[in-house]
């Protein structure tokens, strides 16, 4: 009995962790053919790591990122390619293990419905890499917004 209900389990949770709705869907693959249309031999080269971040959309674990506490000034730029994404004014400290911004440069980020369906997810606006989770409502600052983004999707360059 206890397997069967331990395989129903399973099967439920892949099921929900799978499906999609369309218009997620859409706006994903979109999103895909957006960047695969793009001349991409300018982009940096990133290593496993990177790519299991920026590409598949994955997570770095939390406190383990190099931009966690970092309080240079500067600009921090997509670690794919280049495009200044947060000024180090937008930077805050969040206590969540990833660095924080309450906003972003112009157009270079985009806000796209997650996967999941639940969460907005923040890409690149020029090479539509993941950059992490916007979360609203947290009471952080007065822009009531964070932006919380995975270190290795970043580079910083100091003022």
């Amino acid at each position: 009995m206890r397997t069967i209900f331990i395989t129903i389990s399973v099967l439920v949770l892949l099921f929900l962790s799978c499906s999609q709705t369309e218009s997620t869907a859409n706006t994903n693959e979109n999103m895909f053919l957006a960047a695969s249309q793009q001349d991409t031999s300018k982009w940096n080269k990133l290593t496993a790591e990177e790519e299991y971040v920026i590409v598949n959309k994955g997570t770095e674990y939390p406190g383990t990122g190099k931009y966690v506490k970092n309080h240079d000034k500067g600009i921090y730029q997509c670690k794919r390619c280049n495009t200044p994404l947060f000024t180090s004014e937008s930077k805050f400290e969040s206590g969540t293990g990833w660095p924080s911004f309450d906003d972003f440069i112009d157009a270079n980020v985009e806000i796209v419905k997650d996967a999941d369906g639940y969460r907005e997810e923040i890409v690149c606006g020029t090479c539509k890499g993941h950059l992490g989770h916007v979360f609203y409502n947290e009471g952080f600052t007065s822009k009531n917004t964070r932006h919380c983004v995975n270190s290795i999707s970043l580079n910083f360059v100091a003022k």
